[in-house]
């Protein structure tokens, strides 16, 4: 027999059989309410760490800078989606009309799309000293940028526990050794720069805190990223909602990132191969395309 609910519990009193098995199907066929979705299982996105919006007083207004991200590598994978892999000396090979992109993962395995918040911030800075110094209201930006952990962890909205400070020591390894070479393959249009490219040129932390975590940390912008936002008069990045930050997926933010690329233009069409090629996924193509649909379900990237 079906196992009553709190609220069929006044059957009980229902001394007659037949009645009160009648009245139990009469229930069972009745609809139930529907449930509220799983706000953590059921969404993109996360929720907002506590006090996001709330200025600290003590940490640089770098997270106010408008979120930019290089134009170049938008439409493909330059790190893995995943987290469970850490694709240590791993390759992915981006076979493009006219061009091959490969990205290699070094010795702590290759960099996580995550990981990649801190280029974003950085390729951010780097572009908003650009834009004051073309104005006359800053030196030339140099190539060394100077984050605390708690303005990178401002920026890329996540919480200041001590599990941030752990991953921010990993992201930086991985930064460092995963690598990207872009080759051409015929005499055509010259579309991207071509060359070996370090995600960061180096880092080195500057400064602990009174528990031995990253306190300040030094970055060197690779001088493939340095050029392509100082040296052009319009500079080669786009703008990102905030949100984006709080995606939980790579899956979402690397589709966020290819239609935000996509933007703009007329419109762009790609297969659900192609999406898959694109993203370096080692997922079989069965099941990326499950992936892809459930999150097509949500309706809410950003």
């Amino acid at each position: 027999m079906t196992k009553l609910s709190p609220e069929r519990k006044s059957l009980d009193g229902v001394k007659d059989p037949a009645l009160r098995r009648q009245l139990e199907l009469l229930e069972l066929t009745m609809p139930t309410a529907p449930k509220a979705p799983n706000q953590a299982q059921d969404t993109a996105k996360r929720s907002a760490p506590a006090n996001d919006n709330q200025p600290d007083f003590f940490v640089p207004a770098v997270q106010d800078v408008p979120i930019k991200d290089g134009l170049d590598l938008m439409d493909i994978a330059v790190f893995r989606l995943a987290k469970s892999q850490t694709r240590k000396g791993d390759i992915i090979r981006h076979e493009l009309p006219g061009v091959t992109i490969t990205v290699a993962g070094g010795a702590h395995g290759m960099a996580t799309i995550m990981d990649y918040d801190v280029v974003l911030m950085m390729v951010s800075h780097l572009a908003e000293q650009t834009r004051l110094h073309r104005q006359g209201r800053a030196p030339k930006p140099a190539k060394f940028f100077r984050p605390s952990s708690v303005e990178i962890f401002k920026f890329c909205r996540v919480s200041k526990g001590g599990a941030s400070y752990d991953m921010l020591a990993e992201s930086l390894r991985r930064l460092q050794g995963t690598f990207i070479e872009i080759a051409h393959n015929n005499a055509g249009k010259r579309s991207r720069r071509t060359g070996y490219f370090p995600l960061i040129a180096g880092a080195d932390v500057i400064s602990r805190t009174d528990t031995g975590r990253i306190g300040t940390v030094e970055i060197i912008i690779p001088d493939w990223m340095y050029d392509a936002v100082t040296s052009h008069t319009n500079p080669e990045v786009l703008t990102l909602d905030p949100d984006y930050f709080l995606l939980k997926k790579g899956l979402a933010r690397f589709i966020y990132r290819l239609a935000r690329k996509a933007a703009g233009t007329s419109e762009a069409t790609y297969s659900f191969e192609a999406i898959h090629a694109r993203s370096g996924s080692t997922r079989d193509i069965y099941n990326f395309t499950k992936d892809l649909r459930k999150l097509i379900e949500l309706e809410q990237i950003l």
